[in-house]
């Protein structure tokens, strides 16, 4: 059976995208079977595998608006063992048109209970917000994947995040659990990032922080304007290598 875990973080700019796509990569060709739910509106990960948004006739917004099934929306990357139901823009209509829909948070959950024994991991790349959309995806989650950036305002949000997730579960998805705060874009010559990381892991189980910290790299940084996942533009860079690393400890969190 299949897990959906969400990697979620309301603030914008922390590598979430980044971390989604790479995850995925790095999942697949460790031999699991993988699909992205691309549910953020700038379509950013499906880019990232090198779709063109234009040719798109079927997408995430007909999916969470059930006027497809979703089977039909999955496109297959050119990455080994890796799907994507892909994002455009009109996705930005679906909070609006949700609205007036009965049980609106449960829609993708509805989605993805057709296809989740089909994968061995379904990860849905969420927008910066929390607002219908994120919790349509945490209601649909077993579990969730925080990126986060050492920086001031991190623990802010981690908190609204967190506070959420609380309501999510006591409303919606007791299950609902989190898997791991991954750092990124770390640069341990930095004070300041070093003292906001030793605060979160005083302040969290170290079963709740991946091990595996994603550099300031630019590898990564390039890897999505050539339209691929950082293993496959250069898998013997640091990005890859650490991208590698957390698919394992991923792998290793599911068996467990």
């Amino acid at each position: 059976m299949g897990i959906i875990v969400s990697v979620v973080n309301q603030k914008g700019g922390v590598g979430k995208t980044t971390t989604a796509v790479n995850i995925c990569a790095a999942l697949g060709a460790k031999g699991k079977k993988v699909l992205l739910v691309d549910l953020d509106p700038q379509g950013n990960a499906t880019s990232g595998f090198g779709i063109a948004k234009k040719t798109l006739e079927i997408t995430t917004y007909d999916v969470i608006m059930s006027s497809v099934r979703p089977q039909e929306a999955v496109i297959q990357t050119e990455c080994k063992n890796v799907s994507i139901i892909p994002a455009t823009a009109q996705l930005a209509e679906a909070e609006m048109h949700l609205l007036s829909v009965e049980q609106r948070n449960h829609q993708l959950k509805k989605a993805l209970l057709q296809i989740k024994d089909e994968y061995d991991i379904i990860l849905v790349d969420c927008l910066p917000s929390l607002g219908v959309l994120a919790v349509n995806a945490l209601v649909a989650s077993d579990k969730f994947i925080v990126p986060m950036q050492c920086e001031h305002y991190s623990l802010e949000g981690l908190a609204q995040l967190l506070s959420t997730v609380k309501k999510v579960k006591k409303t919606a998805n007791k299950s609902l659990t989190l898997m791991g705060i991954v750092f990124t874009m770390l640069d341990k010559r930095l004070l300041q990032s070093n003292e906001i990381m030793r605060d979160i892991k005083r302040n969290f189980p170290p079963s709740s922080i991946f091990n595996t910290v994603i550099p300031r790299n630019v590898r990564i940084s390039e890897a999505p304007s050539h339209g691929m996942p950082v293993i496959y533009y250069d898998k013997s860079s640091k990005g890859a290598e650490s991208y590698m690393k957390l698919a394992g400890e991923i792998i290793k969190k599911i068996g467990d």
